[in-house]
This record gives C-alpha cells, structure tokens and sequence, in this order.
C-alpha cells in the first residue's frame, strides 16, 4: 500500500499597525519556519517587516518574502495606492527583504529606487528591467515633506556588503533592515517582553553580525549622526521600542568582545554567487565560537587596498570558491591576486566551493598558496550537490577547528602558567561523568561533560556548563532538545575513549556505538547508566562556556545498583 504523504500547510499572515506619524509597519509573520538564511534552526519561526512613511511624498522601506507575494501586495493596496509611491529605499538586497521589489514597480512604475551603489548594482541584476534609480551614501538626505527628512548611512557586511541604514528625522525611527533584528515571530508589534526575545536576539547576532563585529562598531559610530532613535525598525522580529538603548548597547558590548580576539580570521565569499554567503557565515560562526575574531569580506565588492590590509593582520585566510573569472569578475581575479601578494607562509589557509554551478577549482588556486608556504586550515569542502544541515555543520566544525588550532599554543601556555595553589585547590571540586547527545533535523552531535548539576526539584532540572567551541553548542539553543546519558562506575572507559577523540568536520559521532532513539529524537547511549531527556530553557554566558539550564522531561535508570562514574581533576583551569 503506497501512502501519500500529508502536505502541512506553513502559517502566513499579515499584520498592519501605525507604527509613529504617518508611519505604518507591514509584518510578514512566517509562523513555522524553521530554517533560515546560513541554515541556523529556528525555534520561534520568523517576520519580514516593511514600512509605509507618509509625507508630501510617499516612500516604502524594504518589501516582504516572495511567498508572501500575494498576502503583501494586497494589504499594500489596501494602506495606499501604489502608484503614488515616490520612493523604494533598499537598505539590503536579500531577497527576503527586497524578493517583491519587481513586484511593488510593476505598481508603481514612477517610484525612485534608492540604495547604496552595491545594492542597486544587485537590484539590477535581480530585476532585469530598467527602473529609476538613486545612489546615496553615508550623511545623504531625502525629504519626503512634512518633516519627514530620511539620512542615510552605510553599513556595509552587516551582513552584505550593500547593507545600509535608513533614519527618519521627524520621528526618530532608525530603519536597519538585518541590524538589531531577530528571528522571533508573535502578535506583538513591539519588544514589550524582553525576557521571551533575548535569547533570539543574541543567537541572530552570534550567528549574523558577530563575524562582522568591527563592522557593527563602525556602523554604531555612524548612528551617532542620527541624533535620538526612539524606535528601531528592523527587518525581522518585534520593533525595538521599549529597551532601544540597552539592545543596541548589547551589540555594542558583544562586538567590542569580538574585536579584542587575539587573532583574526579573514574570511572571503562572493554574496551574489551561488551558496557563498551562506557557507561562508557558517565558518565563520564557527570560528567566532573560539574567540578567534573573524573579517568578512566581498571579493566582487571589496576594494584591494582593504584586502592587502586585511591580510597583513590576519592568521588565517578562508576562501569561498568564485565564479570562473572572466570580463564581468575583473574585481574578484584583482583581489585573489592581492591576497596571493599579500599572504605569509606563517598563516593557513582554507577553501570551500560555493556551489554556483562555475566554481574555480580548488587544487590549482591551493597549489598556488601552498608554493608560498601556507599550510592548510582544515581540508578543502568539495560540495557536489545543493548544501543540506549537514553541509553547514561541516562548514561551522571546520571553522570551530581552525579557530581551535590558532589558540591551541596559546590555550597550553596558559595552562602552564595558571598552575597554581588555586588552580590545585578549583581542581579538588570533583563532577560526574555524563555524555550529552542531541540531534536537529539531520545534524547530530555528542559531547563528554563532567559539570553538570540539579538544578530545580519542580520542574525536575539540570544546568550544564557547555564550552563556547564545542560543536555541540548549536544544538542546544532554548527550546531545543537533548538527552544526557549517565555513565556508569566501571564501564565507562570505551564510551569515555570514544567520545574524547577528535572527530574531523562531519564525521559521525555514533559510528560503532550502540544507541536507540529518545522521545525527542535524540541517541541513547545504550550502554550508559540512565539517561534523562531535557529540554533547554534558558543560557547564561560565562566568558568561556554558556550555563545551560534544561528542564528533565523524562528518563530511565538502566540498573539501580550501578553507580554514577565520577571524574577527579588535578588542577582546575582545564578539563
């Protein structure tokens, strides 16, 4: 019998509220999503937010998603005549900001585009068709009439090169598109319940914008030409309006943390080609989890004086593969040879292909860096078919190891020196030994740990401390799942020796390992002593390691007379 499987339906809908003087707030609520942009899950699924300002001329900021083509344009009709648009400002050209650009001109067929130089560049692209066009660049003015004077900054990396910032004089609305945005979806307009979008806050911005820390610094130094922001209309999730200042000092804080990393990481792509952003951003949100600061840079946009200086500074170099070079990538072949100028044989070096379909090859270009005395970051990523979860958990464990070889030397010599009274004394506090499993879609991972604790009788709860680098990390995110496997006194040893070895980038965590499946999806060390299933609730960050308190949903002891194995350590500023 051939069982047809049952089509679910995602929920779409649309919200409108007046927002400020004449200005109104199209949200696109993507209720179920679960995947976004680098292939980051989602929990709370995610929002697509346009708005309306009404002047003596009328001007829309950003678009929606293309699948909300339809659901949009009619609640645009509906808030005004389309044809009356004077102005689409593009602060960035994802498509899930500016997918319905071409759609809204076919309306309004004598509105003015206007961008930074690269956005429009990628509009024209996009579009095909030729429209109305107006460049502007950090300090430009628009009036729209009636007080409604728009300036305008760049913010370029944040998270393309072609990002900029929009801000409104009269009512002090800061228009930021990806910046300052979180992918969180609910009814409410606004930030009211600051508790319930923290943790989406910081994950978009661990995941987005930390790899571009310098570049949020630079951008926040251009706010300060804005005067009072009182509200801050960001491209996904709630408007900012009451904890504007503490949000944006957030970023402020986190990116100044990034830029104090001891080394620096420059990572290249190509934002328009292929996968190359995305698989890009995933190393590097690797590479950030080491502490290791990372730059971003666009081969096609980038100018090569900024390149040659980037690489003078930089330990490490990670290269998304470009499109085959011809008449229309003279910037991109200029660049490649900068970096190949440029580069020193005490740094490594790493490639991943970008699936664009024209890729240059890998082994020629890796040739041509390994004659000057590069060494290799982590195997080249060859990909022969559309990314999957795994593609991306390959890319960011790839970044987490050239993160962790960078400070490894400096991790040991730190050990050395912290070898004191106190660090015998840290060490005396003694821990179970316990190995956490979890899966998310079709990624799994497993990690050994030895600080964990109850934490809560009621809800029954734990908190586990989780290094910033472990793989592990992503999947444990609030309102994931997992299962904590309790090892046994005794028999631990082969599971303890499986899982401290040093798995390469993708590689299966559970080959050879005897496990069944949780309720919630995650392996079950068969072997172990007990095993809860738990779910997270809430993080806090503790320089090196996110304290992770999950609540225990269910669980089994496997033989009540066995007892839990217990871990001793001699000293206690390492594992």
């Amino acid at each position: 019998m051939v069982t047809t499987p049952i089509k679910v339906e995602k929920r779409l809908t649309i919200q409108k509220q007046e927002i400020a003087e004449n200005t109104t707030t199209i949200r696109s609520l993507d209720w179920d999503r679960d995947r976004f942009d680098i292939e980051f899950g989602l929990q709370n699924g995610t929002t697509y937010n346009s708005y309306i300002i009404r002047g003596e001329k009328l001007a829309l900021v950003e678009t929606s998603h293309e699948k909300f083509r339809q659901l949009y344009l009619d609640t645009l009709k509906g808030l005004i005549n389309p044809h009356d648009l004077d102005y689409i400002i593009v602060n960035h050209t994802e498509p899930d900001h500016s997918g319905l650009v071409k759609d809204v001109l076919k309306l309004a067929p004598n509105a003015t585009v206007v961008g930074s130089k690269v956005a429009l560049k990628f509009l024209e692209d996009f579009i095909h068709d030729p429209f109305k066009q107006q460049i502007v660049k950090t300090g430009d003015q628009i009036d729209l009439g009636n007080g409604h004077v728009l300036e305008f900054a760049n913010a370029p990396n944040l998270h393309w090169p072609d990002t900029m910032l929009t801000y409104d004089r009269k009512t002090g609305l800061l228009y930021s598109c990806d910046v300052f945005g979180m992918h969180y979806c609910s009814n409410a307009i606004w930030d009211e319940d600051l508790k319930a979008i923290e943790p989406d806050y910081r994950f978009y911005y661990d995941c987005l914008m930390a790899p571009n820390a310098r570049s949020v610094l630079a951008a926040l130094k251009r706010m300060e030409a804005f005067g009072e922001i009182n509200q801050v209309c960001n491209g996904h999730g709630p408007i900012l309006k009451y904890n504007v200042t503490e949000l944006i000092e957030r970023y402020n804080r986190w990116s100044k943390a990034q830029t104090k990393a001891e080394q620096l990481v420059s990572v290249f792509y190509v934002s328009d080609y292929g996968y190359s952003d995305r698989l890009s951003q995933a190393i590097a949100r690797g590479i950030t989890k080491t502490e290791v600061g990372v730059e971003m840079v666009d081969l096609k946009t980038a100018d090569p004086q900024e390149v040659q200086e980037i690489i003078g500074r930089s330990s490490a170099i990670v290269m998304g593969l470009p499109p085959i070079s011809g008449n229309n990538n003279k910037e991109i072949t200029t660049n490649i040879g900068t970096i190949l100028a440029a580069a020193k044989n005490q740094q490594i070096i790493g490639f991943f292909e970008s699936y664009g379909g024209n890729d240059e090859p890998i082994d020629p270009l890796l040739t041509k860096f390994r004659e000057i005395g590069l060494d290799s970051a982590f195997p080249p990523i060859r990909i022969k078919n559309t990314p999957t979860e795994n593609t991306y958990q390959i890319c960011e464990e790839s970044g987490t190891d050239l993160g962790q070889k960078l400070t490894q030397t400096q991790k040991v010599q730190k050990r050395k020196s912290l070898d004191s009274d106190l660090d015998k004394a840290i060490g005396r506090i003694s821990g179970g030994l316990y190995i956490i499993t979890a899966k998310k879609g079709a990624v799994a991972s497993a990690m050994l740990a030895s600080w964990v604790t109850q934490a809560s009788f009621d809800p029954p709860g734990i908190t586990i401390s989780v290094a910033k680098d472990r793989a592990i990390e992503s999947l444990m995110q609030v309102g994931d799942t997992f299962v904590l496997n309790i090892l046994e006194e005794g028999k631990y040893q082969p599971l303890m020796k499986h899982f401290l070895k040093r798995f390469p980038p993708g590689a299966d965590r559970f080959a050879g390992v005897n496990t069944q499946t949780a309720e919630n999806g995650s392996p079950i060390l068969t072997e172990a002593l007990a095993y809860l299933e738990c779910e997270v609730m809430s993080r806090m960050e503790c320089s090196d390691h996110w304290v992770v308190y999950s609540k225990i949903v269910s669980g089994r002891v496997s033989d009540l007379d066995g007892l839990t194995a217990v871990h001793h350590r001699k000293v206690g500023n390492y594992y």
